[in-house]
């Protein structure tokens, strides 16, 4: 069968839009329809991916897109601007560097990859040929992110010491324990893939990257195999029901395969001497993240973290259990009806402007290697009796070249010489 059976007659984009490639059409498929805005700046043009149903959705979001089967169909191909990779995990980094070594710029979606040397790979790919990277970290963008980072630069509580994240993940059995996601093979663990967006903005909000980690996890509840399907049955068509799978239980059709945990607790030392720890859990009732930053002279909290939410600074002292802050700061509205409290449209407005025209991003490729760097060593760390690891650091010309908004220096020999 040929790969472009299913595509209606092509026409082109509008003459100023930047033309994108997709390279995967599941769940972050969002992404691509958010990008898609036919005379306002980018048209999707080509999708791929190989499964039928995807295919099909696709072909009517974008009736004027080429479809294609296989994901390696776009690569390479002139008539594309721009290529956002959505992709499973364990594709990401042989996808990128075909695209980086075609000179197609690339979004990523987030982990950058599932190992550091796969990330490293990338890296690197992008450095020696000069082309675009852009790691979709969205929680960047999110409001209650920004209102944070916004309250610790103002110095509302001092200097940073210590972060504390709590993820509650109350739909981990649906979204994770069904699919490639509860594979190590594709997805290497957990605490990399989901916490990739927490030890991310931890890094953010702390100023500093991870230099060691030490972990422990287990799978505790969905390694009940009377919760599993059958080897070669498709996953169940009620997979997003949530009320029907509670409590945890009730979950029935889970991988058939799953050596990934559902519980991990992480300690970290950082490069500025915070130290902080993460813990993630997949069968909690709510669905929340909770981040708790102390420093010198106070710290906040967030409850929620969209619209409704707040986050509460403490910066005076005062004896006993206080429950009313010093100051109480509603977490904004994002755009209306947009993914990630508003998070995703913003993302993909910088990425469209990062193609047009380059410069400095929110997102970084150097904080989406060192975010998979520390949960891969904390994985490495919880599955090896929670021996302390240590992170491995970033070639210096990697990071010089990525902070300074990827504007390259020498040719790519001499570029390829330095690191």
């Amino acid at each position: 069968m040929n790969n472009r059976d299913c595509t209606p007659p092509n026409e082109p984009a509008e003459p100023d839009d930047l033309r994108l490639g997709i390279l995967g059409y599941g769940l972050r498929g969002s992404l691509a329809r958010t990008a898609h805005r036919p005379g306002g700046g980018a048209s999707v043009v080509a999708v791929a991916d190989p499964s039928p149903t995807a295919r099909e959705h696709a072909t009517r979001s974008f009736p004027r897109a080429r479809i294609h089967a296989d994901h390696r169909s776009p690569l390479g191909d002139p008539d594309i601007d721009a290529l956002l990779i959505l992709t499973p995990d364990h594709t990401h980094a042989d996808l990128t560097c075909q695209a980086l070594r075609a000179g197609t710029p690339v979004f990523v979606e987030k982990p950058l990859a599932i190992s550091v040397e796969g990330c490293d790979e990338i890296l690197r790919t992008a450095y020696e040929t000069g082309t675009r990277l852009y790691v979709g970290h969205n929680m960047r963008h999110m409001p209650v992110i920004r209102l944070m980072r916004d309250l610790i630069a103002r110095g509302e509580i001092g200097e940073i010491r210590t972060v504390w994240v709590r993820h509650f993940v109350a739909h981990g059995g649906d979204y994770y324990f069904k699919d490639w996601h509860a594979e190590r093979r594709y997805s290497n663990g957990l605490l990399l893939q989901k916490g990739a967006h927490d030890l991310d903005v931890l890094h953010w909000l702390a100023g500093g990257y991870t230099t060691q980690v030490q972990a422990m996890g287990d799978l505790l509840v969905y390694g009940d195999r009377g919760l599993r399907r059958p080897p070669g049955e498709p996953r169940p068509a009620d997979w997003l029901e949530h009320a029907a799978h509670w409590p945890p239980g009730r979950q029935h059709g889970l991988n058939p395969d799953i050596d990934i945990e559902d519980v991990s607790l992480v300690n970290m030392r950082l490069d500025n001497g915070v130290l902080a720890a993460y813990q993630q859990c997949h069968f909690s009732p709510d669905y929340w993240r909770n981040y708790t930053v102390i420093g010198d002279a106070g710290r906040l909290e967030n409850f929620g973290d969209g619209p409704g939410g707040v986050v509460r600074v403490w910066n005076s002292r005062q004896s006993g259990y206080r429950a009313e802050a010093d100051q109480v700061h509603e977490i904004p509205h994002g755009l209306d009806n947009a993914g990630h409290g508003g998070a995703d449209p913003l993302l993909v407005d910088e990425f469209l402007r990062f193609v047009r025209q380059g410069g400095r991003t929110d997102t970084s490729p150097v904080a989406a290697r060192m975010a998979v760097a520390a949960g891969a060593r904390a994985t490495d760390s919880l599955r090896n009796g929670g021996t302390p690891r240590r992170v491995p650091a970033l070639a210096e010309a990697l990071i010089d070249y990525f902070e300074r908004g990827q504007i390259a220096a020498g040719d790519a020999a001499t570029r390829a010489a330095e690191i």
